[in-house]
């Protein structure tokens, strides 16, 4: 109800299972990411997502993906520079859920290569007076403080662990044995999570926004 009233959106979806990924620059319609099993947006990639899926489970072994974030709506104004940036809450909420190996926001460990006068959000005042940036590296955070822009941030998942396979290891007493899996065990846990990462970054926003002193509910 708090992020209904301010008119704040969250959305996750699949951007990527294994080495099969969504292009950066492809077009993507957010209403369609539950029409198919794998929650990603772009049929033609989620269609090759589900073929990847059913060979590694034919395997017996399981494959990780990526799930992107787009946060919209969010005010001006969440967050503190230093002790609780917004972004390390959100990373910190994250990197608490099963399985997850990764973090980034905006432009993530792309920036590494991009010069300042590249990666530098230009801000900009419309024709309605709203201040904007033209682009957005930053992911909508700036100085650990929301700027208004939508925050979009990608979360990686390992692959599960257990496997239907056999596998190498030792017992107790160090000798080495052979194990395996046993039951019904997911040879991918990234369209499960989706909601999982929306749920924890509302969970994030509510904090700052309550926090946030503001705020008029």
């Amino acid at each position: 109800m708090l992020l209904n009233h301010y008119n704040i959106g969250i959305t996750a979806y699949v951007s990527q299972v294994g080495n099969i990924s969504m292009d950066a620059d492809q077009a993507i319609d957010l209403n369609g990411i539950e029409s198919n099993i794998v929650r990603c947006p772009h049929p033609e990639t989620a269609d090759k997502m589900i073929q990847l899926i059913k060979e590694i489970k034919k395997d017996g072994d399981t494959i990780g993906g990526k799930i992107s974030c787009i946060i919209q709506g969010c005010p001006v104004g969440l967050g503190e520079p230093v002790f609780d940036k917004l972004h390390a809450d959100l990373g910190k909420a994250m990197l608490s859920i099963n399985a997850v190996k990764g973090f980034e926001y905006g432009s993530g460990f792309g920036s590494i290569s991009m010069k300042g006068s590249e990666h530098n959000d230009v801000f900009v005042k419309g024709t309605d007076d709203a201040i904007s940036t033209q682009s957005n590296h930053s992911g909508g955070i700036q100085g650990g403080i929301s700027n208004g822009m939508d925050i979009d941030f990608n979360v990686a998942f390992k692959p599960v662990a257990t496997l239907i396979k056999d596998q190498k290891s030792v017992n107790t007493s160090g000798e080495e044995i052979t194990i395996s899996g046993k039951g019904r065990h997911d040879p991918c846990v990234v369209p499960r999570a989706v909601p999982i990462v929306e749920a924890m970054a509302a969970l994030v926003i509510a904090d700052h926004l309550l926090r946030n002193k503001t705020v008029r509910i």
